[in-house]
């Protein structure tokens, strides 16, 4: 038994013998076995697209099981799997007979009662004569298959005045996505609407799925069939909106990335298996989206032999495909795809006085000055070059920064009240930072103190390092190093490597007895148990963007530093500078 068929088991087992013991079709039912709405929040989502069908509704040829099977697994793992969507390809069946479509029209009923969104299309053995184009009138197809069935789908939008080409809108990672799910061969009619749907909700990511538009060119590279190089010209190159394009007919399985008329990617692939034993045995391909990740992990399965109690050898083979082709991941940025069409909603800066949250001791918004904003006179002075820059996070309560470019740095005035601050009851020291590629500047400073240990009476490690700093180390990896009141030596937290050219929030938080960093309001993992209260003081300035050494002035930062502020206690990640912009966002 596979790992991949033991997990299905696992997962299905003992849900399929507690349905047998209820009543099929009700709420019970649903309940007992996993049924359940996907969440269309959830940064994690999922595409099902079940390709080529025909050969198992072929006259008197074929078996409905597979597909039967993979309609119920999509049922039952709508919830865990959190599937959004479903797509047919087309060539539901093989000669366009009345009996075949019916046949198939009844294993999607199970789709319909359940009012689980899901396109169908027509390709070329879904109609009597391919010749013909989507003007080619009434068919069993579109009997069984046209607007009327998805009168009540949840998702369903529209469809051409022909009823051969429509449109879905469905919800998921907080979001509308919009499928287009066209005829196999389009007049200039259905090029017509189909540009029109797009014109009326020009905001929404597209999927355009069709029955013909690419077929293997060599190596798995997916290449444009004739037909495919029109749909192009005429509807995917000028339209940004359309990110990703799936089609079966052909085979083997293939894709490619193209470049649309404004430069951006579109993600152009082949599925179909009806070359494969027992005409592919209802395999369908799982679009895996997250959104936080920025990837479309993409899988193909046959639920139907995953969930057979014993397979032939045969069968074996065709569970899970692994191919490049078939299993693969593809990157994608999704707020910079979609932001010609639809910008992200950057939050407002916010008001000075919503930053200042009870216990706030130093506020510095850099960029737009060195002033306290707190009121309570750690203002700070400048020494050497700095640059204010409009770059900014979009989650920082300003929307200005300053570049630190190796040869500059601020210090608080020797009047400030913060340098004299101990911090007995906890404190949470915030600020956004981003670094620049190839950063290669390590131990240069964010936050530090400028006097040594040992001018605070400590004995403990290397008296000559700062009282306390934070810092850089090499890879963007942050240090926290403090010598805390109630101990000789430093204690020290330790984060993880950063990505370049990417804003961040940095938070150091001590309870009065523990001390824990977050960056973007995660916790990380290298905190010290060992109780540290407080931050030891000499009544000496803090350095930002600067590192001293027994009291000397080493090195300075290389990077961009936004806002800054110091509280006197504990704040809870809800507190946290970047939660109310986050939030405002829709994203924390």
């Amino acid at each position: 038994m596979t790992a991949s068929r033991r997990s299905f088991l696992l997962g299905t087992g003992a849900t399929a013998a507690a349905a047998a013991l209820v009543t099929p079709g009700t709420a019970a039912a649903d309940n007992a076995v996993g049924y359940g709405r996907p969440d269309p929040e959830a940064r994690r989502f999922t595409l099902a697209v079940i390709p080529d069908t025909q050969y198992m509704f072929d006259l008197d040829r074929g078996d409905s099981a597979p597909l039967k099977a993979t309609l119920q697994h999509l049922v039952e793992h709508r919830r865990s799997d959190n599937i959004a969507f479903i797509s047919h390809l087309g060539d539901l069946v093989e000669n366009a007979r009345q009996s075949e479509i019916d046949d198939i029209s009844e294993r999607f009923e199970v789709l319909d009662r359940r009012r689980i969104g899901y396109s169908v299309l027509a390709g070329n053995h879904d109609v009597p004569d391919s010749r013909l184009d989507d003007q080619r009138g009434r068919t069993p197809y579109l009997d069984r298959f046209g607007p009327q069935r998805f009168r009540t789908s949840p998702t369903y939008r529209g469809s051409s005045a022909d009823g051969y080409n429509s449109f879905h809108v469905f919800r998921a990672g907080g979001r509308e996505w919009l499928v287009l799910a066209l005829d196999w061969r389009m007049s200039a009619k259905g090029f017509e609407w189909a540009r029109s749907v797009l014109a009326k909700h020009a905001k929404l990511p597209v999927i355009l799925t069709t029955h013909e538009l690419a077929f293997d060119g060599g190596d798995g590279a997916a290449a444009m069939s004739d037909y495919g190089r029109r749909l192009w010209n005429e509807l995917i190159n000028d339209n940004d909106q359309i990110f990703l394009t799936l089609n079966g007919h052909f085979w083997p399985p293939a894709r490619t990335t193209m470049k649309n008329a404004f430069g951006n990617d579109v993600h152009v692939h082949i599925t179909n298996y009806q070359d494969r034993y027992y005409g592919g045995g209802a395999m369908i391909r799982l679009y895996h989206f997250d959104l936080d990740r920025g990837v479309v992990d993409v899988r193909t399965i046959s639920p139907w032999l995953l969930g057979k109690k014993s397979l032939n050898p045969l069968e074996r083979r065709e569970t899970e495909l692994t191919g490049p082709a078939d299993r693969f991941s593809v990157p994608i940025d999704f707020e910079q795809r979609f932001a010609r069409f639809d910008p992200p909603v950057l939050p407002p800066a916010q008001p000075v006085r919503d930053v200042l949250v009870r216990g706030t001791v130093a506020y510095w918004r850099l960029g737009e000055g060195l002033k306290d904003l707190s009121g309570n006179g750690n203002d700070l002075k400048q020494t050497g070059t700095l640059t204010a820059s409009d770059d900014h996070s979009r989650f920082a309560p300003s929307h200005r920064s300053l570049y630190f470019g190796k040869d500059g740095y601020l210090s608080t005035v020797e009047s400030a009240p913060v340098n004299r601050e101990a911090f007995e009851r906890g404190y949470t020291v915030e600020m956004f930072l981003k670094l620049p590629n190839g950063f290669d500047h390590p131990w240069c400073g964010l936050l530090t103190k400028l006097a040594p240990g040992s001018a605070a009476g400590k004995t403990g490690d290397d008296p000559s390092e700062p009282i306390a700093t934070l810092n850089v180390a090499g890879g963007g990896q942050l240090q926290w190093a403090v010598f805390p009141r109630d101990q000789t030596g430093i204690s020290t937290n330790w984060g993880h490597e950063m990505d370049y050219e990417t804003w961040w929030h940095i938070a150091v938080v001590n309870d009065g007895r523990h001390t824990t960093m977050y960056v973007d309001g995660s916790p990380l993992l290298r905190n010290p148990s060992t109780p540290a209260r407080g931050i030891s003081t000499a009544g000496d300035p803090w350095l930002v963007g600067a590192y001293a050494y027994n009291g000397v002035v080493e090195k300075s930062l290389h990077g961009w530093v936004g806002d800054v502020r110091i509280v006197n206690r504990a704040l809870g990640r809800a507190e946290f500078m970047r939660s109310k912009a986050a939030r405002t966002a829709g994203t924390d």
